[in-house]
């Protein structure tokens, strides 16, 4: 056998071990959301439930307190969907006027911009806690989705450089037709920045979908929690957790993400691979 087969059976083998190690906590949770709660951790070590409890699913889905886990899920589809649309729409228009404008005090802001970056949400969360207070916000969306309409800093690197990959000859040439700024910015810019522009959206939809902190700080109200605080709610300090119907409900909620993933990965890797680079 020569070194070069060898050398990818070895390959194989490896990427093998690393995918069961991946998937193992998820094959896991999803072999625990069919397993009756009592028997959760006594049978840990067996992927295959000896006794397959589907209505784990069911008693699950029915929620607490006459909330049931579909209005938890609209909740989140209304967050997620209103915060990513705010944050890639302005996130792509702050991005072209760093990549193509010219403006006083362009690099300060642009550094204030990226030093934003680097700070964790802990220490913005009291402040922004107090404001949002102050403004009579507390227990609604808005803290949780009206940050986002000032634009992300990543998304605003992430479609800035590849913003900068566009020959600056096309706008030139759209001057000479009598286009302005908008017109350039809206026929032009934003077709060609569809990879970048759909990578940040898909990043969105994962952070905005797994938030936890967020709605925990904000949201008094369980009928407003969306699914990554509701989820919270099967753990009960003071009476027996029901382990099942929340690895079946967390199991649930990991369906539409793994939708957008198998459907949109295509655009991460062509996002990701061309962001950049300069012409």
């Amino acid at each position: 056998m020569s070194r070069r087969k060898k050398a990818r059976i070895a390959n194989q083998i490896l990427l093998f071990i690393l995918t069961v190690v991946m998937l193992y906590p998820i094959l896991w949770m999803v072999s625990s959301s069919l397993k009756d709660s009592s028997s959760v951790f006594v049978d840990a070590h067996s992927l295959w439930p000896k006794d397959w409890k589907i209505s784990n699913y069911i008693e699950g889905w029915q929620g607490f307190g006459g909330i049931s886990f579909s209005t938890f899920f609209t909740n989140s589809f209304i967050i997620v969907t209103v915060a990513t649309i705010g944050s890639i729409v302005f996130s792509t228009i702050i991005a072209y006027g760093f990549a193509r404008l010219q403006f006083r005090g362009k690099t300060f802001w642009f550094i204030c911009m990226m030093a934003t970056m680097m700070l964790p949400f802990e220490i913005i969360m009291v402040p922004q806690y107090i404001m949002f207070n102050w403004a009579g916000l507390i227990n609604t969306y808005y803290p949780i989705i009206l940050p986002y309409f000032f634009g992300y800093p990543f998304f605003v690197f992430l479609i800035m450089q590849f913003i900068r990959t566009i020959p600056r000859e096309l706008d030139e040439a759209a001057y000479i037709d009598g286009c302005n700024k908008f017109t350039i910015f809206s026929r032009i810019i934003v077709p060609l920045v569809r990879p970048a522009v759909m990578t940040a959206t898909i990043f969105s939809l994962y952070w905005r979908w797994d938030d936890f902190m967020g709605p925990l700080i904000y949201l008094n109200d369980p009928s407003k929690y969306p699914v990554s605080l509701a989820l919270k709610l099967f753990s009960d300090p003071d009476n027996v957790t029901d382990w099942g119907q929340m690895f079946a409900m967390s199991t649930a909620s990991l369906i539409p993400i793994f939708i957008i993933f198998l459907f949109f990965q295509r655009y991460i890797v062509e996002g990701i691979s061309t962001t950049g680079l300069k012409s």
